[in-house]
């Protein structure tokens, strides 16, 4: 005789509760009075007395804002898993009123950001009524915010991460970036190896010299970091070799090139050069911007799935939500209990 082990879902079943709520106006000041039970989702009774419950919706939120799926889809899963029917229209109506309650919260968030410190953002674009905007993040070890903004300049960035932050900020190479004078600045090393390996194939005889160059530096940068977290080097060895690799870097950027490319690249690594080796001096500063990159994958996989959000509310609902489920997966919380305790609040408050 043989054991045969079988995982099986068991046979859901939708339950309908009904909550007898007692209403009264105080004697003196005739103020109307409403109680509540702590599983209610929401105060509306008459024709609006039908609402969704805190599993249901938080399933909901999970599936259409941390997994992609549109509304349409996530109403066929809840349809064709449970038996339990809701409009794409009420869906979205009820994911607005999550995101209301989570103002709060979400707010807290921003001043986690702004107080982290190290940052790592990242921005994609994004389309809201049909019109250009842009997906922006912003990522630190234990929280991400994002934010559904109409501009990519500094005016946007700023409005989450403050024009004042003065942490260390890991970043691409992109100009409105280098705006946040205050901050400590560390240029993504992988967006330049990959533009050095990507224009070394395509480059004419001679072209290639000055992207291979500085490839070369910067691996050898980034061997002297391992080199470093591992103990084989001291303090001392490190700045030493850092300003060696410095002075070929300079050397390399004072030569003319003929191909527009290589003066492209050239310009490019001398408004940087200030931050392209600040990693070395600051241990257990990251050299890429692979935080922000991990954050915004999500996003770029749900903008070809449903292409954005239809209305400014929609974006708002969207940049609230993600940002809570996001932080959730980073903190290792428990994404279903968090929502079912935010969604069954009373009032707008912070959740921690």
């Amino acid at each position: 005789m043989v054991s045969q082990y079988q995982t099986e879902i068991p046979v859901p079943q939708v339950v309908q509760m009904e909550f007898r709520i007692h209403v009264g106006r105080c004697r003196k000041c005739r103020r109307r009075v409403q109680a509540r039970h702590p599983r209610q989702t929401s105060d509306a009774i008459g024709g609006a007395a039908s609402q969704l419950g805190p599993r249901a919706l938080g399933l909901a939120t999970q599936l259409n804002k941390g997994l992609g799926l549109p509304y349409g889809k996530t109403a066929a899963v809840l349809e064709q898993a449970f038996g339990l029917r809701v409009s794409r229209a009420g869906l979205c109506q009820a994911m607005a009123r999550v995101a209301r309650k989570a103002e709060p919260t979400y707010d807290a968030l921003i001043e986690q950001i702004r107080g982290s410190p190290s940052v790592t953002p990242d921005e994609t674009g994004w389309r809201v009524g049909g019109r250009l905007w842009w997906m922006w993040a912003f990522s630190s070890s234990q929280v991400t915010v994002y934010a559904i903004q109409p501009g990519r300049g500094f005016e946007q960035a700023a409005e989450v991460l403050g024009a004042d932050f003065d942490g260390f900020l890991v970043r691409d190479g992109w100009s409105i970036y280098r705006q946040f004078v205050r901050a400590t600045h560390q240029s993504c090393l992988a967006h330049l190896l990959r533009r050095c390996r990507e224009m070394t194939l395509t480059a004419r005889a001679g072209g290639a010299e000055l992207p291979r160059t500085v490839q070369a530096i910067l691996q050898r940068a980034l061997q002297l970091r391992e080199r470093r977290d591992q103990g084989q080097i001291g303090e001392r060895g490190v700045a030493v070799a850092r300003g060696r690799l410095e002075a070929q870097l300079d050397r390399t950027l004072q030569r003319r090139f003929r191909s527009p490319q290589n003066r492209r690249l050239a310009n490019h690594l001398l408004r940087e050069r200030d931050a392209l080796f600040t990693f070395l001096n600051c241990p257990g500063l990251e050299a890429t911007n692979w935080r922000a990159e991990q954050a915004i994958r999500p996003m770029v996989v749900t903008r070809k799935v449903w292409g954005g959000n239809r209305t400014t509310q929609g974006a708002r609902t969207q940049s609230v939500l993600v940002s809570i489920l996001q932080t959730c997966r980073q903190q290792l919380r428990p994404v279903s209990s968090f929502l079912q305790k935010l969604i069954c609040s009373p009032q707008p408050k912070v959740l921690t």
